[in-house]
């Protein structure tokens, strides 16, 4: 935890219980914007949000006349409420079954109007606000997402073998192609089955997790392919 203390913005969320660091977040839970700062926010995976509150808690003291709200999502496209995003009346948001995609900016503008006393001269006055919202990295549910894992090794003599494959089935075309469709003047082009092969050669240094004792068939760790 101490490396997040370092954001003085971050507020790490946790269901029945939260961290802040600033007074953002109200003993209601609900998370307030900062002028000019964006507030930061980690979630669980599939969880809800804390509700944000479309205003900073110094206007909140203050009349609002005529207030409006507009929130808009990572895909800088105007939200309105669904499945997964809830919008109040009054401006507050919250994010349902939260999930990596869902990850990103939220923006909310506020625009309400001041009234001179003097003149009654009305002016419309709008504030934004900034929400970073991203995955909690150690709650339950994020682990299981990493799960998924490639083998680099066999992706990558699968991918020599079907680079040879086509190379080979290349030379094969193109003997057809001289014997049979071009002029007869054009010298020919003979493919001799099973003389196409491919070699190995390891010559890069140990490195990136692997080693002699665990990939024996790797004796360097690295392959270089050449034909």
């Amino acid at each position: 935890m101490r490396a997040w203390v370092l954001l003085s913005a971050v507020l790490w969320y946790l269901t029945g219980g939260g961290w802040q660091r600033n007074s953002e977040r109200t003993e209601k839970g609900f998370i307030y914007g900062k002028p000019g700062h964006p507030v930061k926010l980690y979630v669980k995976l599939h969880h809800n949000s804390p509700i944000l509150v479309c205003m900073d808690l110094k206007r909140t003291e203050k009349e609002t006349v005529d207030p409006t709200y507009l929130w808009v999502g990572p895909n800088e496209k105007p939200l309105t409420g669904n499945n997964k995003i809830n919008i109040t009346k009054t401006g507050k948001l919250m994010v349902k079954d939260f999930l990596e995609p869902l990850s990103g900016l939220y923006t909310c503008t506020l625009s309400y109007k001041t009234v001179k006393a003097e003149t009654q001269e009305e002016k419309v006055v709008k504030q934004r606000y900034d929400f970073m919202i991203f995955v909690n990295p150690f709650a339950p549910g994020w682990k299981g997402k990493c799960n998924e894992s490639v083998d680099c090794q066999d992706n990558t003599n699968h991918n020599i073998l079907q680079a040879r494959n086509r190379i080979e089935e290349f030379f094969r075309s193109q003997a057809y192609i001289f014997n049979h469709d071009f002029n007869k003047t054009l010298p020919a082009m003979h493919f001799v089955d099973h003389s196409f092969q491919i070699v190995r050669i390891d010559s890069c240094r140990p490195g990136f997790g692997k080693n002699e004792g665990l990939h024996s068939n790797c004796a360097t760790c690295c392959g270089n392919y050449k034909i």
